[in-house]
């Protein structure tokens, strides 16, 4: 069986996923075959493997650290919040159903066998296992039976290290508190702390260091700088939300709804000097943008509702006929078209009207898309002509159909049909310069996401010069490395090995 490291945290965000991330990526560069897992994750931010299964894209970041393809094994619980109170749970890569927080709470000790299940099929193959846990272990109201914290640590006999976040400030008083709350077999379980987000010199931390170390008798195994890597964040808590961007020779800003999900999919437009990428949630936000994107979410008729009543939906329509591109993707394509429906209550149920730019109707059904997809996009009109049949590749996660009203066949996409060997489906609906997609990932192709910042560009007048970054995943490469890099100056590997030699 593997040998096995959990990262868990004092507090959510404490940084857990990347430093998950960062030891699969060393322990591949020491020439172990390793592999993620995380029991149950709680995210909006979803992948769909080759498989057509559904997980949770921190794990899929991790296994791109550990150059190994995603499996839905290292993610067999995951929960997409669809409001306060509940959320949609998936099982195995499959929806179950949704399930409010208090009945979820009950139902998941049902789940240990099919946690264990994929854990063990994990560790029968790989060498070693980073497992993450979620939250934090000191939540002493959800411990009573707990599969993801301390309880997947008993079960996968695993050493924890603890990690705290001093960036947000109290970093020892997280640190040592979650200990002293903590029963004294999971204390013991706990083998090293983690100060994590440090900006300064050490030297000044160093007392409190020997001081945390006296009072938890734990070592800390490593104080790691805030870094600045451009991977993947954790939905909601992204930092990526609060950056106040400046305005650049070409803008995009991207709609951040209220159950905003993947998120991911507009990162690469960060990499293009002379481009901002800005996350807008009010109208005195917007500005003039060359192009609006509305992101994908996982309550589309609640989300277009909330853009409603914000004025958002005036302002991005007056955008619109001021000659701004309008870019929809998943559930930000339905809310483009004229209604939407929700006759079986997979959402909100009932019936309301959409932003009636595109001349489509969508209905919400009990059945998910997932898919990979792969293909190009069709010929294109308006200010996006010029990246008409690039290249793209990505996957489908949906739960509505879209209908086109009359004869309309304008479609985004041409999609390869992946049951019929030469045949095509079309995705998507265009008129003028508004365009919509289910395909998530459509911009991580090169040829699209740079035919776009080229085409905003011209209708613009301005001239943009080295358009011609490395290729997207080249590029996460590169992170991948420098996150590694970085670790292996701050944490003590050497420790963490011995570690995991001798369990708990």
């Amino acid at each position: 069986m593997a040998k096995a490291i959990m990262i868990q945290g004092t507090m959510s965000n404490a940084g857990k996923s990347l430093l998950a991330a960062g030891l699969c990526r060393i322990f591949k560069q020491d020439g172990y075959r390793t592999a993620p897992f995380k029991s149950q994750n709680m995210a909006l931010n979803s992948f769909i493997t080759r498989e057509g299964l559904e997980m949770g894209r921190a794990q899929v970041m991790q296994a791109e650290a550990a150059g190994i393809e995603p499996s839905v094994l290292m993610n067999p619980i995951l929960l997409k919040p669809t409001n306060d109170l509940g959320s949609q749970v998936i099982v195995n890569g499959e929806v179950v159903g949704n399930m409010a927080a208090r009945d979820y709470f009950a139902y998941k000790k049902k789940l240990i066998p099919d946690v264990m299940r994929a854990y063990e099929t994990l560790a029968a193959e790989y060498d070693m296992i980073v497992l993450e846990g979620a939250g934090s272990p000191a939540e002493i109201n959800l411990k009573q039976e707990d599969i993801v914290n301390m309880g997947m640590a008993k079960m996968a006999k695993a050493p924890v290290l603890l990690v705290g976040d001093i960036d947000r400030g109290g970093v020892f008083a997280q640190l040592a508190g979650t200990l002293m709350l903590l029963e004294e077999e999971e204390r013991r379980m706990v083998k090293g702390m983690i100060v994590n987000k440090f900006r300064g010199d050490q030297t000044i931390l160093d007392p409190g260091i020997a001081r945390l170390e006296e009072l938890c008798h734990v070592p800390v195994t490593g104080v790691v700088p805030y870094m600045h890597v451009d991977l993947e964040d954790e939905d909601s808590l992204s930092e990526r939300f609060e950056k106040k961007t400046e305005v650049a020779l070409v803008d995009i800003a991207v709609v951040r709804l209220p159950r905003i999900s993947n998120f991911t999919d507009f990162n690469v437009f960060e990499q293009f000097s002379g481009v901002s990428l800005r996350y807008v949630k009010k109208t005195s936000e917007l500005k003039e943008p060359d192009m609006i994107i509305l992101p994908g979410t996982k309550n589309t008729m609640q989300d277009l509702a909330w853009l409603r009543q914000s004025g958002l939906e005036a302002a991005i329509l007056k955008a619109k006929e001021n000659g701004a591109v309008i870019f929809g993707v998943c559930g930000g394509y339905q809310m483009l078209g004229e209604t939407l429906a929700d006759p079986k209550g997979v959402e909100e149920g009932g019936s309301m009207r959409g932003m009636g730019l595109l001349p489509m109707d969508t209905i919400f059904a009990g059945e998910k898309t997932r898919t990979r997809v792969e293909g190009t996009l069709n010929k294109l009109e308006g200010t996006l002509a010029g990246v008409s049949h690039a290249p793209l590749y990505g996957y489908e996660i949906h739960m509505g159909m879209d209908r086109m009203r009359g004869n309309y066949m304008l479609a985004v996409t041409m999609l390869k049909d992946p049951e019929e060997a030469g045949l095509k489906k079309c995705d998507g609906a265009q008129v003028g310069n508004v365009y919509g997609t289910y395909v998530h990932g459509i911009f991580d192709s090169p040829q699209v996401s740079q035919g776009i910042v080229k085409a905003l560009a011209k209708a613009k007048g301005v001239t943009l010069t080295d358009l011609e970054t490395m290729d997207y995943q080249t590029y996460k490469e590169s992170q991948y490395d420098l996150l590694a890099d970085t670790l292996r100056k701050h944490l003590d590997i050497k420790q963490i090995y011995r570690m995991m030699e001798e369990g708990i």
